[in-house]
């Protein structure tokens, strides 16, 4: 530590005395973060422009990458020489713990087998389960009533709002692997404030779904294709309070679910192809974040990448240049959209809705619907028995 500006009669062989740790003030991460990346940078790192804590050394015939979260770090490379070498770098200038092959990291397990990757959170699932006391509740199969639609209704209100909001947290946490929550925990989110026992059944019904599959994660297998294939969907007026609609998409590289959001739109779409739009809209900037991601990682992908959409009007908007009367009111970064579609960064191609992936992402399905596009997301549960028939 420094001595901070302005204090006075202080020589260079006294210290500050902290009256709390250091780890928890609000600048230690910032400034540990600060430190660690100056000194990767001094041993030939460099900083990547599509995420900040993304690190890539390249050479002539290696390539190592170097993943940081606050004071965890994940390691990989085609040159075992490089990690090492890395590795003991680091170990003399922080004192590092090294963990070996990547099996368990911030809550995310991590199965290797000759197929691919498995990611998942079952421990983390399970001890939720037994906090909120629903580990021997009967299953669900889906998690949410698709004829109960939330909104601020005047239902008694739940006794305790703290203890609702910290589930809804931790949910929000397990969405990291299980994109086939996101929905229902989008919705359980905007009644943080004011909480009723309506939306505590509701969050209940999803720890009954989560009961049934805990241990369900993405699977990345190894023989997968490169090519980014994305799904972008909307509920046009889906919040019952606001109207404002629901902004749903997911992007596959190859087989393998990468990156999926569902999130409500900023504004009230005055038809069904506006709110469409502005979802494409926003999936088309995300398209755009994977390809700058992709490229600092040095990967190729084999075609180009297509984007996928349900809605014919949205199509032609994107396609057609001439101005609109229907259309003039839209903001003007909605039409990047026709921008990257010019610049040839992808290709949108039309899709029906019974065949549309993020349908599971704007709405609550009906069982039959929401398990045959729960089957199109590549999960997997390697704790379930696989029977084979003789």
């Amino acid at each position: 530590m420094k001595a901070p500006q302005g204090l006075t009669g202080v020589s260079a062989n006294q210290v500050c005395k902290l009256k709390k740790s250091l780890y928890g003030l609000r600048q230690a991460s910032r400034k540990w973060y600060e430190k660690l990346s100056q000194f990767l940078i001094t041993i030939g790192y460099a900083q990547m422009t599509s995420d900040p804590t993304l690190f890539t050394k390249s050479t002539s015939s290696d390539f190592s990458v170097l993943l940081v979260y606050v004071d965890d770090i994940v390691l990989t490379g085609n040159c075992m020489d490089e990690i090492d070498a890395t590795k003991s770098q680091l170990h003399k200038a922080f004192r590092i713990k090294d963990l070996g092959i990547l099996k368990f990291f911030l809550g995310l397990e991590v199965a290797h087998s000759q197929q691919g990757i498995t990611l998942c959170q079952r421990k983390y699932c399970l001890e939720l389960l037994t906090e909120t006391g629903t580990l021997g509740c009967k299953p669900s199969s889906i998690p949410m009533d698709p004829s109960n639609r939330l909104h601020h209704d005047d239902s008694e209100p739940h006794h305790d709002i703290t203890k609702y909001r910290a589930l809804v947290g931790k949910l929000l946490y397990l969405t990291s692997t299980r994109p086939d929550i996101a929905f229902p925990v989008q919705q359980l989110s905007q009644f943080l404030d004011a909480p009723t026992s309506t939306h505590f059944k509701a969050a209940h019904k999803v720890l009954r779904y989560l009961k049934g599959n805990p241990g369900t994660g993405l699977f990345f297998p190894r023989n997968s294709s490169i090519q980014l294939l994305g799904f972008s969907d909307a509920d046009w007026g889906g919040c019952i309070d606001s109207r404002r609609s629901i902004t749903g998409y997911c992007f596959f590289l190859g087989q393998s679910l990468i990156c999926w959001k569902s999130k409500k739109q900023l504004t009230v779409s005055k038809s069904s192809s506006e709110a469409e739009y502005r979802a494409l809209a926003s999936a088309t900037c995300e398209l755009q974040w994977l390809s700058y991601l992709l490229r600092d990682l040095q990967v190729t992908t084999d075609k180009l990448h297509a984007l996928y959409c349900d809605s014919q009007s949205a199509l032609h908007i994107a396609s057609n240049p001439v101005f609109h009367e229907r259309t003039k009111h839209l903001d003007i970064d909605c039409h990047i959209v026709r921008e990257k579609l010019q610049g040839g960064l992808m290709k949108l191609l039309p899709i029906s809705g019974f065949n549309q992936t993020a349908d599971i992402l704007t709405k609550a399905l009906h069982p039959a619907n929401f398990h045959r596009q729960f089957s199109k997301l590549g999960l997997h549960n390697i704790f379930r028995p696989q029977l084979e028939g003789v």
